[in-house]
Parts: C-alpha cells; sequence; structure tokens
C-alpha cells in the first residue's frame, strides 16, 4: 500500500501533498441548525398536508358529514370570502384588529400585574401568607363564570374582554414570578446584603434577573390565555371580533367558518409564539444553549 505523500509546514504542521484528496469539512453548528430548522418545517409541513387531505377524502367517501364536521374546501372558501368580500361584521381586518387589541392589552397588563404582585409576595412572606388563600380561590373560579359577570358589569365593549383577559394571564405570569422569587439562591441575597445592598436593590438586581427565565417561560402561554380571554369575552357578548365572527358561524350552522375562524386564531397564536420566542433569545443572549441528544433545544 502506497502512502499519501505528506509535508511538513514551517510551523511543524503537516499538509497534505498536492494532488491529495482534501477531507470534506465538518459543517458548522449554524448550518447544521438550519438544515435541521428547515427538515423539521418540511415534516410539519408534511403532517397538515396528510391531514387535510385524509380529511377531504373521508369526506368524498361519505365517511365524514361536512355538516357537522366541515370540509377543507368549505374552510379555504370561507377564508376566501371574508377576505375578499368581508364578512357580516364588516372586513376581515377590522374583526381581527379588534381582536388583537384586546388581547394585547390584556396581555400587558396581566403580565405587569402578575410579575409585580410575584415578586411581591415572592420576597415578603407575611404578605404570600395573607394573600394565598384568596390567590387560589379566585383561581378556582371557572373563567366562563368570570366572562358573564364582566360582560353585565362592562358591557359589550372592549372593557370586558380586556379585564377577562387579564385575570387570564395574571394568574399564570403570577405563579411563576412568585415561584422564580423564591427559587433564587439564597448566598447571592447573602453576598448583596454583605455588600450593603438595600432591599429595593436586591429585588430589582438579584431577584428579579434570577426570575427572568420563569417570567419569560409563562409569557409563552400567557398570551394565549389572552386571546382566549378575548374570544370568550366576544363570543359572550360583543360588537366585533374573531369571536363574534365564530358565534354567527355557529349559530347559521356553518361549521366551516366556525374552523375558518378557529384557523385565524391558530395563526394569531402561533406568530405571537414566534415574536415572544425571539425575544426571549435576544435578552436570554448570555444563557449557553441547552442541548438534547447532542441537537440544540429549540
Amino acid at each position: 500500500m502506497i502512502d499519501t505523500p505528506t509535508r511538513v509546514q514551517p510551523d511543524g504542521a503537516v499538509a497534505s501533498a498536492p494532488g491529495a484528496v482534501p477531507t470534506p469539512r465538518a459543517a458548522s453548528p449554524r448550518r447544521r441548525a438550519n438544515r435541521r430548522r428547515l427538515g423539521l418545517a418540511g415534516v410539519r409541513l408534511a403532517v397538515v398536508v396528510a391531514l387535510l387531505a385524509a380529511w377531504q377524502l373521508c369526506v368524498n367517501a361519505k365517511i365524514v358529514d361536512p355538516f357537522f364536521w366541515g370540509e377543507p374546501r368549505g374552510v379555504w372558501a370561507d377564508l376566501q370570502d371574508w377576505v375578499t368580500v368581508g364578512t357580516s361584521q364588516g372586513s376581515l381586518g377590522d374583526q381581527i384588529l379588534v381582536t388583537l387589541e384586546e388581547a394585547v392589552l390584556g396581555f400587558v397588563i396581566g403580565s405587569i400585574l402578575g410579575i409585580v404582585f410575584g415578586i411581591a409576595l415572592g420576597r415578603i412572606h407575611l404578605l404570600s401568607e395573607i394573600f394565598a388563600p384568596f390567590l387560589k380561590a379566585a383561581n378556582s373560579i371557572p373563567r366562563i363564570i368570570l366572562g358573564s359577570i364582566f360582560t353585565v358589569a362592562f358591557g359589550f365593549g372592549i372593557q370586558s374582554k380586556v379585564v377577562l383577559a387579564v385575570v387570564l394571564v395574571f394568574f399564570g405570569v403570577f405563579f411563576n414570578a412568585f415561584q422564580g422569587a423564591r427559587e433564587v439562591d439564597r448566598n447571592l441575597i447573602a453576598n448583596a446584603r454583605l455588600l450593603g445592598a438595600s432591599r429595593w436593590r436586591v429585588t430589582r438586581d438579584v431577584v428579579l434577573p434570577s426570575a427572568f427565565t420563569w417570567i419569560l417561560a409563562s409569557l409563552h402561554i400567557s398570551f394565549g390565555f389572552a386571546l382566549i380571554g378575548a374570544l370568550v369575552g366576544e363570543i359572550l357578548g360583543a360588537n366585533q371580533g374573531l369571536g363574534l365572527l365564530i358565534r354567527s358561524s355557529q349559530n347559521n350552522f356553518d361549521m366551516n367558518g366556525v374552523l375558518a375562524g378557529m384557523v385565524l386564531v391558530a395563526v394569531i397564536a402561533l406568530t405571537a409564539e414566534s415574536l415572544i420566542t425571539l425575544l426571549e433569545r435576544r435578552l436570554l443572549r448570555w444563557r449557553p444553549p441547552q442541548t438534547h441528544g447532542g441537537a440544540a433545544i429549540e
């Protein structure tokens, strides 16, 4: 067997002789991650196409009754009509903007209140002992009942939807912020106090950053809760919004319209989730990526 000729560089490194076949370089981690994302997107798209095709085939074969379960062609036709012609309540864009406004306001207000009260009760044990039973009792009340109360109290305007969204968001963020404040390393707090930090400085510079990952984790589901609050409020009573559009389709026994509204809600929720994930990556850029089985967890 003939060995591949090599030559020694001046710095002592061994290099292959001219004409030798170069060894393929390993793909960079970024390139591997991009390929993985594209592969996942392709698999997800294939799953959606397969489910829609199976659904339509079952309808065509009269296995599934489209009156009760709708059909993909009918859902697509309703979406096209809403985009081109509009809905019975006005343009589709107006309905989406109304629901988005209610959900975003509820999300922002509920998140701020949840963070403030969660950190406060997590830091001050006396407050947590006083208010814990009341918070648990309030959290156990079915949200549909609260929606009915808010609709009667605030009317069909935006207020009732925002208040319901705030309530739904508040508890999710509150419990995460509370637990995050309780899980802070006590050594960090003790060291900060030894350095002369006040209670407020400890909360701002130690507790809040330590609980930040807990808070961000709660935001992923909180916008979904805000969207649910806005939709439930609109279904109970509203003048505009996607919830009213879904309720109108239900009253007309238009299952395709109901499903079309659900598709729009899903698109909004997935878009919001992507934006929150992007925000989390930027804010937690300092954190090393977590890996599982050799691949970074997305």
